[in-house]
């Protein structure tokens, strides 16, 4: 098999970090090859080295055999390599084509853009990917998944011969998903070479022929996709192996019902939405993409408005406005997107647990109280287990697993017993999804009541006590949590266009 890419020895440092330790990494051509490892282990620097974003303090590349020095991005695209980032950087008023071939598009003799052409070429390259697609056709107006085959159009344009995709599944539905593979199937069978990058243990196992992983900056191991077990790739991440987190159903019969929702309206994804949820009870909403899990978790929590319905709180009837009468009503809501709606990223740790109780930390005179507020930061730390160097840090500089737990010390601060977690482990890799699982079961077993909304039918599953299924914005039916559910009922519930069960709770 031909090599396309080796990385040799790559050392990388920044002030007060080691990034990449003694490093090392080779690509074939037509393979796909998985890079894992918990968030910090690494990956992105070692792909940033090999785009050319940073340069390596030492080590070694080799391109197709020949040794190279990737003085930037330009370079690397010149050697044929193209890098997806998880967040797409296209231009969404520009079309299809002048996103692909932007400052490289082609002129007529005058220096006139020959937009026949630059349409032309970008249908070729749809044609070699086997995507129906129209070049003139706006981003703004594509789909998430549409616009990611724009992107791998954009680095097929620099004839890239290795493309790097980072979380690229991240935003895409199953249907979505299956349609990337098949393109990275015939990238594949073209020659073309595939990094890819994901925590999605179940798309590692479809979709690569090796996987290597990354632990703390340094190269752990790397093994067939094929023939190794997912636990041993997991133990390889974390350096050891992660305690099971087993489902236990508690008897809520005698348990008060925290929050009913009945006969909800809100938009055109939201259409007569009844359920309820007693404290120390999980309740996982599942669903396709679009089914309206994320707009019934906003419309309870009055940040889109709603037409029709009431939501009862602790048995008292409460009209939720917007997200401060939700607050107001014990009601926290943890976002799909934190590093939009959740964190303020430029501000440190402390400033962010309390930027929604700042009554709490403050004196008789409304002044903010420091040491106040060092003492929560330092209690949220401790019991959340943070893992920072001190409550000064910023949260941008945090793994995505420790911003998470921010958030929830957020809402805890607030004394919120109702928790809504959308998309709790997006982005969070293998050992800091166990850990945020044992803290949403802690705090059911304290007696919060939990609204979990996955798109990871697994996490759904391995969370919740009870499961509400949604599809086009209706709820088709409740399930029993516990290993007696398959991921097969709840499918089958999510593709029913029709309300198949009531929706009072088991």
């Amino acid at each position: 098999m031909t090599e396309l890419v080796r990385m040799t020895a790559i050392e990388k440092r920044f002030p007060g970090v080691h990034a990449l330790r003694n490093v090392s990494f080779e690509l074939n051509a037509g393979e796909v090859h998985a890079l894992m490892g918990e968030n910090g282990a690494g990956k992105s620097t070692l792909m940033k080295v090999l785009s050319g974003i940073y340069a390596p303090d030492s080590g070694a590349i080799s391109v197709a055999g020949q040794e190279v020095s990737i003085g930037g991005p330009r370079a690397a695209q010149a050697l044929g390599i193209g890098i997806i980032h998880q967040e797409l950087a296209l231009m969404p008023d520009l079309s299809v084509a002048q996103n692909i071939f932007i400052g490289r598009e082609p002129r007529n003799r005058w220096g006139v853009l020959d937009e026949a052409r630059l349409n032309r070429d970008a249908e070729a390259i749809f044609a070699q990917m086997k995507v129906p697609m129209d070049p003139r056709a706006t981003v703004r107006g594509l789909t998430i998944a549409r616009q990611q085959m724009v992107e791998i159009a954009k680095a097929l344009s620099f004839r890239s011969r290795v493309l790097i995709m980072d979380e690229p599944t991240a935003a895409l539905n199953e249907a979505e998903t299956n349609e990337l593979f098949t393109i990275i199937r015939g990238l594949k069978a073209e020659g073309v070479g595939v990094i890819y990058i994901s925590h999605k243990m179940d798309e590692i196992c479809r979709i690569s022929d090796r996987v290597t992983v990354m632990r703390d900056g340094a190269y752990v191991g790397t093994v067939d996709a094929a023939t190794t077990p997912i636990s041993t790739i997991i133990a390889m991440m974390v350096g050891r192996e992660l305690d099971q987190v087993h489902i236990e159903i508690p008897d809520l019969s005698g348990a008060a019902v925290a929050l009913r929702v009945e006969g909800l309206q809100a938009g055109r994804m939201v259409r007569n939405v009844s359920f309820e949820v007693r404290a120390g009870e999980i309740l996982g909403f599942a669903g396709l993409m679009g089914a309206g899990r994320t707009e019934v978790a906003r419309a309870v929590f009055g940040a889109d408005p709603t037409s029709g319905g009431e939501i009862t709180v602790h048995g008292r009837k409460v009209s939720i406005k917007s997200p401060q009468h939700a607050v107001q009503a014990g009601i926290g809501y943890l976002s799909e997107d934190r590093k939009h709606f959740g964190l303020a990223l430029g501000l440190d740790l402390r400033a962010n647990i309390a930027m929604t109780s700042l009554d709490r930390v403050s004196d008789r005179f409304g002044r903010i109280d420091d040491r106040a507020l060092a003492r929560v930061a330092r209690d949220f730390i401790a019991s959340l287990a943070i893992r920072t160097p001190s409550d000064r840090q910023e949260v941008r500089l945090l793994s995505g697993g420790n911003q998470q737990k921010v958030v929830v010390a957020k809402w805890l601060l607030r004394n919120c017993d109702i928790l809504i977690f959308d998309e709790p482990t997006r982005g969070i890799d293998v050992g800091a999804k166990a850990e945020i699982y044992r803290l949403l079961q802690n705090l059911a077993a304290e007696g919060k009541a939990i609204i979990v909304i996955s798109s990871e039918l697994p996490e759904i599953l391995r969370l919740s006590h009870r499961i509400a299924v949604m599809c086009e914005g209706r709820l088709t039916g409740f399930l029993p949590g516990g290993p007696g559910t398959t991921q097969e009922q709840i499918m089958h519930l999510a593709t029913a266009r029709e309300k198949a069960v009531e929706g009072a709770p088991a």
